[in-house]
């Protein structure tokens, strides 16, 4: 019998969620294919990773509204096809039943031994071989550092202090999945294990992990684009970006401190390509009548042969989710893989995905795009 393996969604009941699970059931029943799944294009050994049957979903959320209604709202918006919900309704409700409130204790390390007690359950329950757990959460403000986040010994124990809040709701869950053996993926901008302590935890606990903020949009066109100018040897002198967002994403990236951590993971990876003397400005705005939908306009302006001016201008409209969705699901199966395989640390040949990168500085989108195909094509031979 196949080995199942868990996907435990921080942020379960969200938008990219929803599409995520909607789709893992439609993939399922035969009613859609997987179009922008990268691990179907990627050459791995049989049974390496996970097949979509063999994929269990769980996962915590602050938000009660039920699966099933946020399918619903996500047809409305146009984001799910029309009629599909239908067909997915009682796997939308059996998804429902394996969903936990992030549950509260006296102490940080209280709440986070019940979060590790929910994935333990839910590990036992379906007699999973590893549960990968992914943060698809809202976006949280930049973390203030604090000694404990560089010495674990120290947050262990400023974790049993009550009334401290030491770790973010990222971290929190990170701390938690460590502690119960599983992988941690970070698809957000938000600290989640990017803390020394806690990648030191994960180490101890030989476990490996990926993140940060899922690439889905003007970052990956950037990432693509900007190789580009310096392959040509074309100066670029600024490159404006403007983001128009509607939905919950947008509403969260509306606070300002919240967008902070968004626009600082976009802007490194601008830096690193182009060098930090390029002007980079860029901005989120709020559009609730664009709905689930979101726009991104960008000029870039350019130099040539005999300091000749030019430019160029991009527009990317489409619906996040749906370009987030299926790479959840690549992570899921390429981080369960590289658990099975004994891999430790941050898993930097995934940076394909990840617009701020762990494990690599590389940000050439075909460059990471071969990196991982070599990655993947390895890792049966692992084992």
């Amino acid at each position: 019998m196949p080995e199942k393996t868990g996907l435990w969604l921080i942020g379960a009941r969200g938008s990219v969620a929803t599409t995520a699970i909607s789709g893992l059931l439609a993939m399922r029943s035969g009613l859609v294919g997987p179009d922008g799944c990268v691990t179907e294009r990627l050459e791995v050994a049989p049974g390496v990773l996970p097949g979509w049957d063999e994929l269990v979903v769980g996962g915590h959320d602050l938000v009660e509204t039920p699966l099933e209604k946020k399918a619903e709202q996500l047809t409305h918006g146009g984001l799910l096809p029309a009629g599909l919900l239908d067909a997915i309704r009682d796997g939308l409700r059996a998804v429902e039943g394996g969903l936990r409130p992030v549950p509260t204790g006296r102490t940080q390390a209280e709440t986070a031994a019940r979060m590790a007690d929910d994935l333990r359950e839910f590990r036992t329950r379906h007699g999973l071989s590893a549960v990968v757990v992914v943060n698809v959460a809202s976006t949280e403000p930049p973390t203030a550092d604090t000694p404990e986040h560089h010495d674990l010994d120290a947050l262990v124990a400023a974790l049993d202090e009550p009334g401290r809040e030491v770790l973010p709701g990222s971290s929190l869950a990170a701390y938690a999945a460590v502690s119960a053996g599983c992988p941690f993926v970070d698809f957000t901008p938000s600290t989640g294990i990017r803390l020394p302590a806690l990648t030191e935890f994960a180490r101890r606990q030989g476990l490996p992990y990926a993140g940060s903020d899922g690439k889905t949009g003007e970052t990956l066109l950037r990432t693509v684009l900007a190789p580009m100018f310096a392959a040509r040897a074309l100066k670029v002198r600024s490159w404006a970006g403007t983001n128009l967002l509607g939905g919950g994403d947008g509403a969260t990236l509306a606070d300002p401190v919240k967008a902070a951590g968004k626009l600082e993971s976009k802007a490194r990876g601008l830096a690193a390509l182009l060098g930090d003397d390029v002007t980079a400005p860029l901005h989120i705005d709020h559009v609730p009548d664009l709905g689930e939908q979101k726009t991104a306009w960008d000029h870039v302006s350019f130099e040539g042969f005999l300091g000749a001016r030019m430019t160029l201008q991009f527009t990317w409209t489409g619906y996040d989710s749906a370009l987030a969705a299926p790479l959840v699901l690549d992570l899921a199966r390429l981080t369960a893989a590289a658990f099975r395989a004994g891999e430790t640390g941050p898993l930097g040949a995934l940076a394909f995905f990840f617009k701020d990168p762990v494990g690599t500085g590389e940000h050439r989108f075909a460059e990471q795009a071969r990196n991982l195909t070599e990655w993947a094509a390895s890792l049966g031979r692992q084992e």
